[in-house]
């Protein structure tokens, strides 16, 4: 059946052309008249479980299916623990930066002695000038 997009011709007419907010509308609509009358089905949890059992049998009969789904969930296991990882390093290093800028600035708050050599060398360096 030819789309809106490549058949200009052909109007936009039906349910499926509508705006999703409108199809709520309307589908709220008939699922609130059903309850009223009473035909509307609602399932027990006993029901529901046996759904879901018969879906989950169907689906793993797809080997190919279920090796995608298996693989996709071990990368996305992957993904978070190599991102983890990172943040853990990120968090180490920045420790370790912190640590050796404190120690820095503890280094640069103590006065330091001028070693003797130097201040002997500065005072003879004077004297021969002087003489």
């Amino acid at each position: 059946m030819p789309s809106n997009e490549t058949n200009p011709a052909t109007k936009k007419r039906g349910f499926g052309s509508m705006d999703p907010e409108r199809q709520r509308q309307i589908a709220r609509q008939g699922g609130k008249a059903a309850h009223e009358r009473g035909s509307a089905h609602e399932f027990t949890s006993d029901e529901a479980r046996a759904a879901g059992r018969k879906g989950g049998v169907a689906v793993s009969q797809n080997r190919a299916h279920m090796a995608e789904i298996g693989r996709r969930g071990g990368e996305a296991r992957g993904a978070g623990h190599r991102r983890r990882m990172e943040e853990a390093r990120r968090a180490a290093t920045a420790e370790k930066k912190e640590g050796e800028t404190v120690a820095a600035q503890a280094t640069e708050e103590s006065p330091q002695a001028e070693p003797e050599s130097t201040v002997e060398g500065s005072q003879d360096d004077a004297q021969r000038r002087a003489s």
